[in-house]
């Protein structure tokens, strides 16, 4: 494992418990690195933490409950992540959840409130909790995975879009933070943004055999293309939206 790609680096996963978080665990071990997951569900993400480490041949997978809604809380899981591997080179935000309705009149503002803090309070707290840290990195990656509805909002997707859109404008943000921190030389970090239509993975197969899920990016894909970031130059992907699905 120590001659992947990713060797030597340390890289956080929120959002580990859930299937884009076991593909993106064991395919972060694959590359070489250690991986610290996240989740608000220790069952869960027991489950994918073994999983990865079994299956990447006993990489340094390791995780642990986090409550991503408390900026406290967050800070000390990158305080704690740091301190204990010397390092952090990256943060995966994985943290999803999606809620819609039929018409947009019918849109109801329990759904914003419900969105607001799993989309956006959680890409604030690890934003703002690993910024130092994937600065002090020679090759630090913040990564959101994001919807192409956000460019495109439907009637009865408002709340889901909006929240969207702002967890990306909040990304762009500190692409920017990251810019302007390493000067005339460019970014030494990062922070981009992986558009996808919707995820799929082998559960939702199973459930609709007949199903094309036309447009939908594979969790496997995406732990792909998730690695596959840390292979371009931070200056590449800084401030990048990267599409892998059509623009709508």
């Amino acid at each position: 494992m120590g001659n992947g790609a990713l060797s030597g680096a340390v890289i956080a996963v929120a959002g580990a418990g859930g299937p884009a978080g076991r593909a993106t665990l064991l395919r972060l071990a694959e590359a070489g690195a250690t991986v610290v997951g996240a989740d608000n569900d220790p069952e869960r993400l027991a489950e994918a933490v073994d999983a990865a480490r079994y299956s990447a041949g006993g990489a340094t997978v390791t995780g642990e409950t986090v409550d991503l809604l408390d900026l406290g809380s967050t800070r000390d899981w990158a305080v704690r992540t740091e301190k204990e591997f010397g390092r952090i080179d990256g943060l995966v935000h994985l943290v999803g959840g999606w809620r819609g309705s039929e018409t947009f009149v019918k849109t109801s503002l329990d759904d914003w409130d419900f969105l607001e803090l799993l989309l956006i309070r959680t890409v604030q707290h690890t934003s703002l909790a690993f910024f130092e840290g994937l600065q002090r990195s020679e090759r630090g990656r913040y990564l959101l995975i994001s919807a192409a509805g956000a460019s495109k909002p439907t009637a009865g997707n408002a709340a889901y879009a909006a929240a969207k859109a702002a967890a990306e404008a909040w990304t762009l943000a500190l692409a920017d933070a990251f810019r302007k921190a390493g000067g005339g030389d460019g970014p030494r970090s990062a922070a981009a943004i992986l558009v996808v239509k919707a995820l799929v993975h082998e559960g939702m197969r199973a459930e609709r055999p007949n199903a094309r899920f036309a447009g939908f990016t594979d969790v496997k894909d995406l732990a792909e293309e998730i690695v596959g970031v840390w292979e371009k130059p931070a200056a590449e992907v800084n401030g990048m939206r990267l599409w892998l699905t059509e623009k709508p």
